[in-house]
């Protein structure tokens, strides 16, 4: 099926001179894509002719079904014998955020997924991290390891001297507590930058 045949069958009827499939074409060529549709802000969406805020709450309902098949990819199994499925999830909740987010992976001493946290919030360019708060937390879910994860809402997925900074501040701050940091990933448009892999960490 293509993508405004998917549409049709979420949205389920149209609207007044215009079929679900119909609607779901217009809404696709307004936004010139179905990610730029389901990552646009609400009250663009809500202009739209045959989407009113219930059509809405479905769409964003499908979406955060979506995201939640990702997390139960990862608690099947280690998060780090399965990279494509951790980079997955977090594309997944990341890549579209208009803002930046910092975010845990809390891991058991096997690996596997405890809980998924947003710690964080800041602006387009920014959020600030607190190491006490991430080692709070982490006490508090008995995590044997963690896994950091921020997005950068320009696209770029390189890493900062800023984020170099507090990756090394929070891992050496849960050193203290015997809670190893595993990887920090930066989400950017298509591509995920794994601090593990260019030797950071």
């Amino acid at each position: 099926m293509s993508d405004a045949e998917l549409l049709a069958v979420i949205l389920g009827t149209g609207a007044a001179g215009a079929n679900a499939l119909e609607v779901s074409r217009q809404l696709l060529q307004h936004f010139g894509s179905l990610r730029r549709m389901l990552s646009a802000h609400r009250a663009a969406l809500l202009e739209r002719r045959g989407l009113g805020p219930a059509r809405y709450a479905t769409l964003m309902a499908a979406l955060e079904l979506a995201r939640r098949h990702y997390r139960e990819a990862l608690r099947a199994g280690p998060a780090m014998s399965a990279p494509a499925a951790t980079r997955q999830f977090l594309t997944a909740q990341l890549r579209d955020r208009p803002y930046e987010v910092f975010c845990c992976l809390h891991l058991d001493n096997r690996h596997r997924l405890i809980q998924f946290e947003e710690i964080f919030r800041g602006t387009i360019d920014g959020a600030s991290v607190h190491p006490r708060e991430i080692v709070r937390q982490a006490l508090q879910y008995n995590s044997a390891a963690l896994i950091f994860a921020h997005n950068h809402p320009s696209g770029v997925a390189e890493a900062s001297q800023a984020d170099e900074l507090i990756t090394r501040r929070l891992r050496d701050a849960l050193a203290l507590v015997d809670i190893r940091v595993l990887d920090h990933l930066i989400v950017g448009d298509n591509h995920c930058l794994s601090f593990a892999e260019r030797g950071l960490i």
